[in-house]
């Protein structure tokens, strides 16, 4: 079923409801600053589910008011940009990897998987490179990359098992 530009706008505004809601809901600090958080499943997933451009506005505004409720105003730029191009690279690279082979499950499963580690690699790079380079803190940014990995590890795990359910696709055909 097609959906209308009023359908895509009001699913775009849930999942960003949604991701923010994700990251703030369940927050473990890192011991170098910042926290890990679960609003990397549902970057991924709404990259799988919206499509382009909805996911990465999704994923960049959902994780960046995350960002602003929780006191980490001075990373809102950042991850406004590092989310938007992680959902980016996930849904190239799934829609790149879907071109071959048929939609057979396990195959499926795979290639979000692939997508997702490829997406979490934007991540992982962005946050080093924001903290290494702008905020001057040099070889000291490495520290954050262990408990990013984390944090993407979950979120490709997380986001590949909610695809799996298809519980979008049900909600969407209404």
């Amino acid at each position: 079923m097609k959906q209308s530009k009023i359908q895509k706008l009001i699913f775009c505004s849930l999942f960003t409801a949604l991701t923010a809601a994700a990251t703030l809901a369940i927050r473990i600090p890192s011991p170098v600053g910042g926290y890990i958080n679960a609003g990397d499943a549902l970057v991924l997933y709404s990259a799988w589910t919206l499509g382009l451009p909805y996911a990465m506005f999704a994923a960049g505004v959902g994780s960046c008011l995350a960002d602003l409720f929780s006191g980490y105003a001075l990373f809102a730029p950042c991850t406004f940009a590092v989310k938007a191009l992680t959902a980016l690279t996930a849904k190239l690279v799934f829609d790149f990897l879907n071109r071959k082979n048929g939609d057979r499950r396990f195959i499926t499963i795979l290639k979000r998987v692939t997508a997702g580690a490829a997406g979490e690699l934007i991540m992982i790079g962005g946050y080093f490179a924001y903290t290494a380079l702008i905020l001057g803190v040099g070889a000291g940014a490495a520290a954050e990359i262990p408990g990013n990995a984390v944090q993407a590890l979950f979120g490709v795990a997380a986001a590949t098992a909610l695809s799996q359910m298809r519980i979008s696709e049900r909600i969407m055909k209404y």
